[in-house]
């Protein structure tokens, strides 16, 4: 019975918030229009600031006040004068000549330096003279200027300028228009001495003996060490007992109370409002003891009315305040959904420009043009005709009777000759006997149709030209489109929330005696598994490797291994640990290559690549010729097909792109072959890209399988369909290619084919290097020791991937 009355009074006081909560969203919306837009909270700002005064006679938080909303807010600054005038004549009428005549230098001196350029600078200079000048004015008249009131003077000369830097700090934040996002630290301590030196105006308001600053002191501890934590609650107490006691002297003792109960109600805040409440009670009593017996009962009394004013506010004011707060799960979630707006953004826009290329690629390859395709060929043959006619029969007498009453005939057999004629050849005899029976100039028309046809086949040549380009533009247009799509859709990829995977994990490494400190499931998708985590260890012995892959193995069902460890050097330090899904399958390569003649410069290139997302490029290219022109034109294709395809383009789209390149980029012929194969390591899936190269074989025990396509080396034409032929690769296979230098090279063999899969048939090694140096030996021997061309053999073993140390079966059912 005794532990339901805590539950209960907190079920009260959440009710008693929820009230509240509702009362205050009823608060008509122009009464916060009124103290926010209409400037009104900055009239009782000034007010109290008028009254403000410390060691008894300074006063330097007026004409600072005054100074940050004429700089911050000009236009309200006339009725903050009137505010701070008002609040200095109720405090006494000597402080309120002082102030007036504050505000009387600080009108000359602003409006002296209204233009100037950074004025900002100036004004902490302004705020010095306009305090000083006036207090020195009235210390001549009263002839007190010791030694004494000059310090002080010069006291309250500093301090101004301090402050006008501090509220220029502290004073936006309360601005209904703000928009920066949290707070850094040094305006939560500016935003904290604003409200001391606002508090600092309340000194003398009492009620039954309570005084006004003590417990709106005590509220903002309360409140914010509740919010902050200890940090922030002590930061909080030392400020503001600090100015409280530089107004009232006897004081002294709060700063210690309001710090020590800042500390305290910061470190029982997991207890919520009563923790803290009970962290200021305990600070009251304890710091209560130093003082007079007498004050103990009024301190009581403030501190209550604290706790009651601090129960009473709602929880949505106190959820508000913690958004600006760093270190609170408010302020956590507001840079959450920020950080999440702004990747909706970002994603958004990568999208629209997929969107755009999208749209460009199609508007390069429009429908109209391939459905008026037909109707094109015959306008240009029309064209062409027309030119004919122009310089053979318009001047002819027989013109009207071949174009008018035997129209058909004559562009029937025009168009005959015109065929015949294309490529350079020579019309048919029959169709020249039939032409000279119908024609009475045929020998003219026939020998200009042959002039205009060098120019109309020289334009046909262009127009193709520019209809493959287009339709190169087109296919990389839209290659780029499907990669900022693909991009788009990972930027939005939020971490997915895995509870039973988390439990499992968090339980087996808890009952394997392994600390963990944090664990973070980013994803478990299968093949893209990506966790990280930070554990303790007192003496490390490769734990990650050794015990806790092997656990996630066994959990996840999938072998996972060590991506990234950072081990600290000091015992029971944290460690960071980071683990991702091993490839099923790893490559194991070797390469031999020699050039002609025993050259240093070869003509063949090769490289091997990964090209992320699981994927592992092999390619060989072999430039036309030998020497370093072919060595130029074969690395510049393997240079470019790296690049393109590690953009994420597919590789049929990265192929034709090259061969588009090397096809318009120089009238030279300058020609390459290139054998392309991707090798899917999750799945030993590998596909075969053969531009102009030879054949490539697979070694699966004793038989040898044949790859090949039939495509014409790249940049000899511009449009062509790129054959891919696709394979499934197992355990141990080899998988060899070539140049032609080793396929053709054997000589007085006449099956080159079966020569090389009996060769690589009879080896009795399995080593990708091994294989590679007897295979270009065995064709060397061939030719006595001669190499009649570049060669070069690349052979890559495909090895299942066998972790170093097994699962570990190790959870069992408490894990699950």
């Amino acid at each position: 019975m005794m532990d339901s009355i805590p539950r209960m009074e907190t079920k009260t006081f959440e009710v008693k918030n929820n009230y509240l909560s509702k009362l205050w969203r009823k608060i008509p919306a122009n009464f916060k229009s009124i103290m926010l837009e209409r400037g009104w909270l900055f009239y009782i700002v000034g007010f109290l600031l008028g009254r403000a005064i410390i060691l008894s006679v300074v006063s330097p938080f007026a004409v600072a006040f005054l100074a940050t909303m004429w700089f911050v807010h000009r236009e309200k600054s006339a009725k903050v004068m009137l505010a701070v005038l008002a609040g200095a004549l109720s405090y006494s009428m000597t402080h309120g000549v002082f102030i007036l005549l504050a505000m009387f230098v600080f009108i000359f001196l602003a409006a002296m330096f209204k233009n100037a350029k950074n004025v900002q600078i100036k004004i902490p200079f302004i705020v010095f003279i306009s305090t000083a000048a006036p207090r020195l004015f009235l210390y001549s008249i009263s002839d007190k200027l010791t030694s004494y009131e000059w310090l002080l003077l010069a006291v309250e000369g500093v301090l101004g300028c301090v402050l006008v830097l501090i509220f220029m700090q502290s004073i936006p934040l309360i601005s209904p228009k703000r928009y920066k996002p949290t707070l850094k630290n040094e305006e939560i301590v500016c935003m904290i001495i604003l409200i001391a030196s606002i508090l600092t105006g309340t000194i003398g308001w009492e009620i039954y003996g309570a005084s006004l600053e003590q417990i709106f002191s005590r509220y903002f501890v309360l409140i914010l060490s509740f919010v902050g934590g200890a940090a922030i609650g002590s930061t909080v107490g030392v400020v503001a007992g600090l100015i409280l006691s530089l107004a009232n002297v006897a004081n002294l003792y709060q700063m210690s109370l309001l710090a020590f109960s800042g500390l305290l109600g910061g470190l029982l805040k997991e207890g919520k409002k009563a923790g803290v409440s009970v962290g200021l009670l305990v600070g009251t009593f304890l710091i209560g003891i130093y003082g007079e017996t007498s004050a103990i009962g009024s301190s009581f009394i403030e501190s209550s009315i604290a706790i009651i004013f601090f129960f009473l506010t709602p929880a949505s004011w106190i959820k508000k305040l913690s958004r600006y707060i760093p270190g609170t799960e408010e302020y956590s979630n507001e840079q959450e959904q920020y950080l999440q707006k702004v990747r909706n953004v970002t994603a958004k826009r990568v999208e629209q420009f997929s969107n755009v290329f999208e749209a460009l690629s199609k508007s390069f390859t429009t429908s109209e043009e391939n459905l008026l395709e037909e109707q094109n060929v015959q306008r240009e043959t029309d064209y062409f005709l027309s030119q004919i006619t122009e310089k053979t029969c318009q001047t002819c007498f027989m013109k009207d009777r071949c174009w008018q009453k035997q129209f058909d005939k004559t562009y029937a057999i025009m168009e005959d000759l015109k065929n015949d004629i294309a490529d350079g050849h020579e019309p048919n005899r029959k169709l020249v006997h039939k032409f000279e029976n119908h024609c009475v100039k045929s020998k003219k028309v026939i020998d200009t149709v042959k002039e205009e046809m060098s120019f109309f086949e020289a334009n046909q040549k262009l127009k193709k030209q520019v209809k493959e380009s287009k339709r190169l533009v087109a296919d990389q247009l839209q290659g780029v489109s499907e990669v900022m799509e693909d991009f788009s859709k990972e930027i939005l990829k939020e971490r997915k929330h895995h509870e039973q995977q988390e439990v499992q994990i968090i339980n087996a490494l808890k009952k394997m005696g392994i600390e963990l400190e944090k664990l973070d499931v980013f994803q478990l998708e299968k093949g893209n598994v990506d966790i990280e985590m930070t554990v303790s260890f007192y003496n490390y012995h490769g734990e990650a490797s050794k015990l806790i892959a092997p656990v996630l193995s066994d959990i996840l069902n999938e072998m996972i291994i060590v991506k990234e460890e950072e081990i600290s050097p000091f015992p029971n330090g944290y460690c960071f640990l980071a683990f991702g899904s091993a490839k099923e399958f790893v490559i194991e390569t070797g390469v031999a290559n020699a050039a002609k003649g025993g050259g240093l410069i070869s003509g063949d290139s090769y490289t091997t690549i990964e090209i992320g997302a699981g994927k592992y490029a092999m390619a060989i290219s072999d430039g036309m010729g030998n020497g370093e022109r072919a060595n130029e034109e074969s690395g510049e294709t393997l240079r470019l097909l790296q690049q393109i395809l590690q953009t994420g383009i597919p590789e049929q789209v990265a192929i034709k792109s090259i061969n588009s390149i090397l096809s318009l980029r120089t009238t030279d012929e300058m020609f390459a072959t290139l054998d392309l194969a991707v090798i899917n390591l999750h799945n030993a899936f590998v596909r075969f890209l053969k531009i102009g190269s030879t054949p490539s074989f697979i070694k699966r025990g004793d038989k040898i399988l044949n790859i090949e396509a039939s495509n014409l080396p790249m940049g000899i034409i511009q449009e062509f369909d790129v054959d891919i032929v696709n394979d499934q690769l197992k355990a141990e296979d080899l998988l060899i290619m070539m140049s032609d230098g080793i396929f053709e090279g054997p000589k007085n063999i006449q099956n080159m084919d079966m020569w090389i899969k009996r060769k690589v048939r009879e080896m009795k090694t399995d080593d990708p290097q091994e294989v590679a140096d007897l295979l270009l030996e065995e064709v060397i021997r061939t030719r006595s020791g001669e190499i009649g061309d570049d060669m070069t053999v690349l052979v890559a073993k495909i090895v299942k991937n066998t972790p170093k140390w097994s699962s570990i079966p190790f959870y069992g059912e408490e894990a699950k």
